[in-house]
């Protein structure tokens, strides 16, 4: 049975979509079978892996209102052999509205994902900015939970809160679940600020924490408007040799 892991965090811009596509990719390099779910309504883990979102028939929206099955929400991704990707629009914004008198709603994506998880090594949720229904979905599916955190400033930030919600949701929807860890990205060598934030999230969080540190790169930057994943983009730039470092880390554990 594989590993179901959510990328979440509530503050925005701190690396989860760059680390959603690009672990999963790194992960199917490596010969894991790997389903990405695109559980944000701006999609941009859909048009990262190169899917133009407005000529989908099925996307995880269709799904959670049982429109269609898990499989016919699933996409192949153009030169990754083991990797397909259930995609998201603009349209999911409406569904926790759309879900409000659903029966057992916090568990819409888990009860479909369960169809299918046997068929993967991997089942990667790249989740919402915000601590929401959507996000409540893709803890109860998962298995553990992986924290980007920004080497900036504010980091900490709302950590906290998230931490306080894993263990909610874990207390009384999905007793499983785990902190896979924390992975740190955007780090800048040139600046103290980088290093200050490491050391003091090591400090702070009782969680594990990745070895791999994620630099800020232009190569990454670029990646997702060309709709590849950074070891398809550029193969032998930082970003893709953090990225190909992690999904070993990750692996391993």
């Amino acid at each position: 049975m594989g590993r179901i892991i959510a990328i979440a965090n509530q503050k925005g811009g701190v690396g989860k979509t760059t680390t959603a596509i690009n672990l999963s990719a790194c992960l199917a390099e490596q010969g894991k079978k790997v389903l990405v779910i695109d559980l944000d309504p701006q999609g941009n883990t859909t048009s990262g892996f190169g899917l133009d979102k407005d000529s989908l028939e099925n996307t995880v929206y269709q799904l959670m209102l049982d429109e269609c099955t898990v499989r016919e929400s699933m996409y192949g991704v153009d030169q990754i052999e083991n990797l397909k990707l259930i995609p998201s629009d603009v349209d999911l914004a409406g569904a926790e509205i759309e879900l409000l008198g659903r029966n057992e709603r916090e568990y819409i994506l888990k009860n479909e994902v369960d169809y299918i998880k046997d068929d993967f090594d991997f089942i990667i949720i790249d989740c919402p900015p915000s601590l929401n229904m959507l996000t409540i979905n893709a803890l109860t599916t998962s298995d553990s939970v992986l924290v980007p955190i920004q080497c900036e400033y504010y980091a900490l930030e709302g950590i906290a809160q998230l931490m306080h919600t894993i263990e909610l949701v874990k207390e009384r929807l999905n007793s499983k679940l785990e902190i896979d860890g924390v992975v740190f990205t955007m780090y800048d060598s040139r600046t103290n600020l980088s290093s200050d934030v490491v050391d003091t999230v090591k400090q702070n969080l009782q969680a594990y924490v990745y070895q791999t540190i994620i630099p800020r790169n232009v190569r990454l930057a670029e990646a997702p408007s060309n709709g590849l994943p950074i070891n398809l983009y550029d193969g032998k730039s930082a970003g893709a040799e953090s990225y190909r470092n992690l999904a070993k880390e990750v692996i391993s554990r």
